[in-house]
């Protein structure tokens, strides 16, 4: 059993779960079941997964690009993951908020205003998406049901790279397109980076020293002349595919990429290539399979 937490500092060095949070002096005793606002999708389906029951969870996300765990449908929504609503946050009074550590920069500051206590999750990659359910685990008292999700991840991994193990890397372009008509480049440190890393495809930026997403011009993307190149979406995706084929008829400096006159440009779907690590990584590495060892 938890002993009662007198500090915020010992709550967050209890779960530590890899990524910057905010203290705020808050008890929190092993008397109550600790309750919590999810500020994304991602977050959601963590603890839908660790089977955390729906009177812990007080407050979930508004989106609609994706949807949340049956189980917490009915919970107040407290806005979209980049600019939830503070003034509901408040009125909830959650033990913790669970935000991914990608807006950490844009939203640590606002919950120190409402001292409320909050930790941002490592969703930038899988191997910290799986820290965090160890941890989460733990404060919960889920540890079971983490250690299940863990070993099912190990088991998957070390099958998948035992297959392609031998074979030679393709070079690829990541492209993450943003609604409204524009597009970044993913690298190594992205979610949908790190998947491709993980199948065996070398990324063109590496990991963009240790940024996730970089803008890059045409022209340099070309110099790298990258053998596939992937495009994917952070949300409304038929309309960012839409701008993607009208960008690429359109700027001619595109027809010039070998993997262009080789057919070998891909779009990949955003329930799987998104901005934040989720449970569809199977199904993304099955992808991602399918177009680096084609010919296998």
């Amino acid at each position: 059993m938890l002993k009662k937490l007198k500090s915020s500092l010992v709550f967050i060095c209890l779960i530590s779960l890899l990524t910057g949070c905010v203290n705020q002096n808050q008890e929190v005793t092993s008397d109550q079941e600790i309750t919590v606002a999810a500020t994304s999708i991602a977050v959601t389906e963590i603890l839908d997964q660790l089977n955390i029951p729906a009177k812990q969870v007080v407050g979930i996300p508004q989106s609609d690009s994706y949807t949340v765990p049956k189980k917490y449908q009915k919970t107040t929504k407290i806005g979209n993951a980049m600019t939830p609503d503070m003034e509901k946050i408040s009125t909830l009074k959650p033990d913790l908020i669970l935000s991914p550590n990608s807006l950490e920069s844009d939203l640590s500051s606002k919950y120190e205003k409402l001292k409320i206590s909050s930790t941002f999750l490592n969703l930038k990659n899988l191997s910290g998406m799986y820290k965090s359910i160890e941890e989460l685990g733990k404060l919960f008292n889920k540890e079971k049901q983490a250690k299940k999700l863990v070993d099912e991840y190990v088991d998957y991994m070390v099958s998948f790279r035992e297959k392609y193990q031998n074979n030679v890397s393709q070079r690829v372009l990541i492209l993450m397109g943003l609604p409204g008509g524009s597009y970044v480049v993913a690298t190594e440190s992205s979610y949908v980076g790190d998947l491709v890393r993980l199948a065996g495809g070398t990324n063109i930026y590496g990991d963009g020293e240790g940024k996730d997403f970089v803008n890059v011009s045409v022209e340099d993307m070309l110099k790298q002349n990258p053998d596939i190149i992937l495009r994917t979406s952070h949300a409304m995706p038929k309309q960012v595919m839409e701008y993607f084929q009208q960008e690429f008829s359109n700027n001619q400096t595109w027809q010039q990429f070998d993997a262009v006159k080789n057919n070998k440009v891909y779009d990949l779907n955003n329930e799987y290539f998104g901005m934040s690590a989720n449970f569809n990584y199977q199904k993304g590495l099955e992808t991602l399979e399918g177009i680096l060892y084609e010919n296998n």
